[in-house]
């Protein structure tokens, strides 16, 4: 995008180079001194099982706390190539499962309880987590959540408990499960909470664009926000690009009534792109009807990447060092 945020600029130069701040210079830096050494952000990891092949997946947002057996699920993610999965959480309860897994699951968090072998249950899947209150649930209040945060919370941040994001949480007008009045204060108490821990932010919107905008100018846009499940138009992206956040596609894209989102995906920058699967909801095609699951990124990246006209393995690493970016998971 150019720096009006127009969708249908021109891409000048490289897409590393398009930002001259923030998450573009970092990616400049990488490009200017040949790249990240092998395990540093911006390229996957070696496994530590050597039976299984490189990881070149992220799914940016999943709930393995919904999942009839977690270990297995990311197990067979990893079999995929899938490396990493954001565990999110919508409540107290779900948030607090979210950093259990993430404790219980990660590759290098098992191998060092385990003496350094291999993870019998992560084989070599790295799980982070988010903390939050999903607008459905606001009216519950967010007393709860912030008490776990606190908990979790260390001098050095929250790191050690492999939390990079507050949500997700945000506006959804479509249910109306909690009042939109009540919606809007714990929306915005969360931006704040994001902005005050230098964590991401990860936002679900639903027919409340202007709103979900307009809370976020007045509590200040956090450095790293993520559209979750993006199904705006061109407009909405477009004003979620100005604001320097991030667009993360689910298996929408590949359902026949979606042109307009797959318009959306076409003219996104390279470096906003993000790619999810929301499991265990929204199941992609071929798949639909089925329960979804963090395997299935690769049906939405194999989408994302025919649309960018990009081979998947590019459109792999392009996410890969996004999602560094998006949550901090490089430093």
């Amino acid at each position: 995008m150019d720096e009006s945020g127009d969708l249908n600029a021109p891409n000048k130069g490289s897409w590393l180079r398009r930002r001259g701040t923030g998450r573009g210079s970092q990616a400049r830096e990488r490009e200017t001194t040949g790249g990240s050494a092998p395990g540093q952000a911006g390229q996957p990891p070696a496994s530590g099982d050597s039976s299984l092949p490189a990881a070149i997946w992220t799914d940016s947002h999943c709930h393995l706390q919904d999942d009839p057996d977690p270990a297995e699920t990311v197990a067979e993610a990893r079999k995929a190539r899938v490396g990493r999965m954001i565990c999110v959480g919508t409540d107290d309860v779900s948030s607090r499962r979210a950093v259990a897994l993430a404790d219980e699951l990660s590759a290098s968090r098992s191998s060092a309880q385990s003496g350094g072998g291999p993870s019998p249950l992560s084989r070599g899947a790295e799980i982070w987590a988010t903390v939050g209150l999903h607008p459905h649930d606001s009216k519950a209040g967010l007393d709860s959540v912030l008490e776990l945060l606190a908990e979790l919370a260390t001098p050095d941040g929250f790191r050690s408990s492999r939390v990079v994001a507050i949500g997700e949480c945000g506006l959804d007008f479509h249910y109306d499960s909690s009042p939109r009045a009540v919606q809007r204060d714990v929306f915005a108490a969360q931006v704040a909470t994001a902005n005050r821990h230098n964590l991401a932010l990860v936002i679900h919107t639903r027919e409340a664009w202007e709103e979900t905008f307009s809370v976020l100018e007045h509590e200040g846009v956090p450095r790293r926000t993520v559209f979750h499940c993006f199904t705006g138009g061109e407009q909405e992206a477009k004003q979620c690009l100005r604001i320097g956040a991030f667009l993360s596609f689910s298996g929408i894209v590949t359902f026949a009534n979606a042109e307009e989102l797959r318009q959306v995906v076409v003219h996104c920058p390279l470096d906003s792109l993000l790619i999810e699967t929301d499991s265990p909801f929204l199941t992609p095609v071929p798949n639909r009807g089925r329960r979804n699951s963090p395997s299935n990124v690769t049906l939405v990246g194999n989408a994302v990447a025919e649309l960018k006209a990009f081979e998947p393995e590019v459109l792999a690493a392009v996410t890969w060092m996004n999602a560094d970016k998006a949550f901090g998971l490089g430093g």
